[in-house]
């Protein structure tokens, strides 16, 4: 559905958007992952034929944004971070503006205004000033506006900034109902956000794209592997030999407890979780030390957003 091939841009001297690659495919709810600063809303810009860029391409259901940029903006419904909206219009008069601009017409025209007012919940203002709507109800609006004309890619930017939560949770809900009938894409620099309403996740830091899959792939991509914390009796000595016969081998981080003759084991394994924390505990109680606890901590998608940024930040530095 779109191709981005060596993206770059540069706005003078300073890189916003370094080399991006990736391709989204039809059907899916797509989020764009980064910290403010990171190249998110530059990248959709160029995408949507909004911004020109440096290098690279971009291609819409086959058509070449700056070759053919009519055919593939017909593709794409697009609301930016600050929605363009006429706040003296009432929605109803505003929706027949963009739907004219869009080519629509007559009875088709009335027709996608009337779906788009349905699936965004908004029927009911209709008829109401835009001014005199809530913030959540003008993010309606807007994405109302880029459903007219029944594009097959949805492109959002930071579509829950300054809501509620009551609205953001709306918001949420509606983005995932669009997902069924429409290609979507959305930024966000909420991880939470992003994990609960996407198929896939973009992660992007300082220009580049760090990370692309579902988010429980990232989760197993963690780099740092899954970690056991293990609270026993015995010299770091004893620990270690314990585990020293571990498959594969692992090599135990052991502190002491202060004012006790307990210590704590932190373990990192790449393998089986499971597996590995049946061996540790058969280990030490085969060696005479008792488990006092035993833990499992798994990586996180946050903990993947954030390795994976802060690697790309020392990276660069």
């Amino acid at each position: 559905m779109i191709t981005v091939e060596h993206l770059t841009k540069y706005y003078g001297d300073h890189l916003a958007v370094d080399d991006i690659s990736f391709e989204i495919s039809e059907g899916h709810v797509y989020g764009f992952l980064g910290p403010n600063g990171a190249g998110k809303s530059t990248t959709m810009n160029i995408i949507t034929g909004c911004l020109s860029a440096t290098a690279g391409t971009v291609t819409v259901d086959g058509h070449d944004i700056f070759e053919e940029p009519n055919a593939a903006k017909r593709c794409i419904g697009y609301l930016p971070e600050h929605p363009p909206l006429y706040l003296s219009e009432s929605v109803l008069e505003y929706l027949r503006f963009v739907g004219e601009v869009k080519g629509l017409k007559k009875q088709e025209l009335e027709d996608q205004i009337d779906l788009v007012l349905k699936k965004t919940g908004t029927t009911e203002v209709q008829n109401r000033r835009i001014g005199d709507l809530s913030k959540g109800y003008r993010q309606r609006v807007g994405i109302a506006q880029a459903l007219l004309g029944n594009p097959k890619v949805i492109i959002l930017d930071e579509p829950t900034v300054g809501l509620d939560p009551i609205q953001i949770i709306e918001i949420r809900d509606l983005i995932k109902s669009l997902g069924k009938t429409h290609t979507v894409i959305f930024s966000s620099h909420i991880l939470s956000e992003v994990q609960a309403i996407c198929d896939q996740i973009l992660m992007i830091a300082h220009g580049r794209l760090v990370a692309f899959g579902e988010p429980e792939a990232l989760q197993r991509q963690l780099l740092t592997g899954q970690e056991l914390l293990i609270r026993t009796d015995g010299s770091e000595e004893a620990v270690k030999a314990a585990l020293g016969d571990l498959t594969p081998p692992v090599t135990p981080d052991i502190t002491p407890e202060e004012g006790t003759a307990r210590c704590c084991v932190h373990i990192r394994t790449e393998g089986d979780m499971d597996t590995a924390a049946e061996q540790a505990a058969r280990s030490l109680v085969e060696h005479g030390l008792p488990v006092f606890e035993l833990t499992q901590k798994k990586g996180s998608l946050e903990d993947v957003f954030l390795e994976l940024t802060e690697q790309k930040e020392e990276a660069v530095s």
